[in-house]
């Protein structure tokens, strides 16, 4: 597809993207209409609070989540995906039945149990709608699909509100209400129809009914790759964050902000709109594949955005006239709380689109659909744990906008706290912020790098940058051989250090250092990594390739590899390359933005790599272009 939104005309993805759409809407347009109700028309159905009740609601919801996700792993791994979203949507409209039994009989067990009911068609529906997209979307697609999922899910969630709020309180019969929801699932099961069949990666599997064993089994399969399981936690605490704030905005905006039922939607929507925004940029600054270094660029504004939002807060306003839409926008502090709002779900795309696609991704087929019901069932567990703990500072007398502030501030310590255990997601973001913020890069034949396996990277030398190029383009994560001096380069030894690269010396320099970099090295094939070697031993500051050494030859007859030519273009020249004779002397001396380019050529076979060999090849692949 030339652009995400290509897929919503491709039949192995619109149909489904149309099914969880009206999930997610009538989800959300049900459980609003109910609160709306029991809200405003307490008495009628219980001598409960308005308070008590909307809480209840929202925990009757979510308890599936809890009980059930185990479960829904187990068969959407068991049974085609296809044909469970299909009997889902059956389930659903079965479901809006029991809800118009239930406003018919004026029942508000009845209601609940229906509303629980719906918990249970989301808890259901998890684990086919990620686990469907890696069978039926290739891994250049998968950004986008996930982007068009999240950023469809916010608008449905929007619309839905939006409806069932209307809804509430403009009919005279509620059980209008539940008529509307069966419509809407029935159109949802006409959609699922046209899914294209997902061949159930497990048949064999027998299902565990018992919830508790079978969720720390499936957390289990989450822990055995430790990047998948520390971006479920990512994603966890996206939700939790992102619940936050959406439950606080009623009150934010009768209480802080001074505003009316109006401006609970104006701050809804733009919320959502970040989110859209956010979710569907992110193809176009990944290039089309799972880029990973944009969740620490999300995790940044969502802290940034999150304390402004604190500060750009007015005093309370509550005691004067309520304003409406268009006198809250008369307000000078208004734009500014609209923006942040705005910007904190841009990040929030940034963050939750790229973890999505690489839990996805990095889990092991037959387990994925376990593996996503183990992230929803923490979702729930830290949403529900937010929600807590929000209620007991805001109890205590925190105003609003210093929870906003408190809340943005523990973003910034577990972001921290992640990037650190796993350096990956930190080192992809330094190298992409580099590649974007200096230069264009173009890439070309980088599919000839595995997707899993060991294999020996060769390139041309060209500047001080190149392996933090190299590794920004790579799809996986690659261990760089390189000289000591160029390992201790300030501020990107950073990136060397937790990249694991490999510094090496000369023999008559340090014969010691050598044998214990060609040691390192043979034990990163031995494990299945990528390594990535300069074979001309030192950066060009001629703009020719030097003769390859015969390192190669050793490092290959110690562990046969295949080998992966690459050549850089376009870097001679740059602040980074030794063309004046000396490096990083003379700053934007090619100004910014400037065209490189990383090209790659099919795998050498290990006995073929000799060192003239694929120094022809690096040469051909590089052409005029220094």
């Amino acid at each position: 597809m030339s652009s995400q939104f290509g897929l919503l005309k491709a039949r192995r993805f619109a149909p489904f993207f149309a099914t969880q759409f009206l999930g997610a809407f009538n989800d959300n347009l049900f459980k609003n209409a109910l609160v709306v109700l029991l809200t405003f028309q307490t008495s009628q159905w219980t001598t409960l609070k308005a308070e008590v009740l909307a809480n209840l609601a929202a925990g009757i919801f979510i308890l599936p989540f809890f009980l059930f996700s185990a479960t829904a792993g187990q068969l959407a791994d068991k049974y085609d995906k296809a044909r469970l979203a299909r009997l889902v949507k059956v389930l659903e409209m079965v479901i809006m039945a029991v809800a118009a039994a239930g406003f018919w009989l004026h029942s508000l067990v009845v209601l609940l149990s229906a509303l629980f009911l719906l918990g249970l068609h989301s808890t259901l529906f998890g684990p086919v709608k990620y686990a469907i997209l890696p069978q039926h979307l290739g891994e250049a697609e998968l950004v986008g699909g996930n982007a068009l999922v999240e950023a469809g899910t916010f608008v449905a969630i929007l619309i839905g509100t939006l409806a069932g709020g209307l809804l509430a309180g403009s009919v005279a019969q509620p059980a209008w209400i539940a008529l509307g929801g069966w419509l809407v699932a029935l159109l949802g099961l006409l959609t699922s129809w046209r899914i294209p069949t997902a061949p159930a990666p497990a048949p064999e599997l027998k299902v565990n009914p018992n919830p508790l064993t079978e969720t720390w089994r499936n957390i289990g399969f989450a822990r055995q790759n430790r990047t998948v399981f520390l971006s479920i936690l990512g994603i966890s605490w996206f939700w939790l964050y992102g619940a936050l704030y959406l439950a606080q905005f009623p009150a934010y905006a009768k209480n802080v902000l001074g505003g009316n039922e109006s401006v609970v939607t104006l701050l809804l929507a733009t919320f959502t709109v970040g989110i859209g925004t956010g979710s569907l940029l992110c193809e176009r600054l990944s290039g089309k594949r799972v880029e990973i270094g944009l969740v620490p660029f999300g995790s940044v504004g969502l802290t940034l955005f999150g304390v402004d939002l604190a500060f750009a807060s007015p005093s309370s306003l509550a005691g004067a006239a309520p304003l409406g839409i268009g006198a809250l926008l008369g307000q000078p502090w208004a734009w500014r709380v609209l923006f942040d709002l705005v910007m904190l779900g841009m990040f929030g795309g940034f963050f939750i689109v790229p973890l999505y696609a690489l839990v996805q991704m990095r889990s092991s087929p037959e387990h994925r659909a376990r593996i996503i019901a183990a992230n929803n069932i923490l979702n729930a567990l830290f949403m529900v744990a937010g929600a807590l703990a929000a209620a007991g500072l805001l109890g205590a007398g925190l105003p609003i906008p210093a929870l906003f502030g408190i809340a943005a501030l523990c973003n910034a310590a577990v972001a921290i706290y992640i990037y650190g255990l796993v350096p990956e997601f930190m080192l992809r973001f330094l190298a992409w912020l580099l590649i974007h913020a200096a230069y264009r890069l173009e890439k070309k034949g980088l599919e000839h790098i595995p997707d899993e396996g060991p294999a020996l990277l060769v390139c041309n030398h060209v500047s001080f940058i190149d392996p933090v190029i190299i590794m920004g383009a790579s799809p996986r994560p690659i261990r760089f051989v390189m000289d000591h001096r160029i390992f201790k380069t300030p501020l990107l030894n950073y990136i060397f250090r937790h990249s694991r690269a490999i510094p090496i010396a000369p023999a008559k320099e340090d014969p010691v250092m050598m044998e214990r970099a060609f040691a390192e090295v043979a034990k990163a094939l031995e494990a299945g990594d990528l390594v990535g070697i300069f074979p001309e031993g030192r950066i060009t500051d001629t703009g020719d390739l030097y003769p390859f050494r015969p390192g190669i030859t050793r490092i290959l007859e110690a562990t046969p590899v295949p080998v992966v030519p690459l050549a850089l273009q376009g870097l001679w020249g740059s602040f980074f390359s030794r063309i004046d004779g000396q490096a990083m002397k003379t700053p934007f001396r090619r100004g910014f933005f400037s065209k490189i380019a990383l090209v790659g050529a099919p795998p050498v076979a290990p006995e073929d790599a000799a060192p003239d060999r694929l120094q022809t090849l690096v040469g051909e692949l590089r052409g005029e272009r220094r």
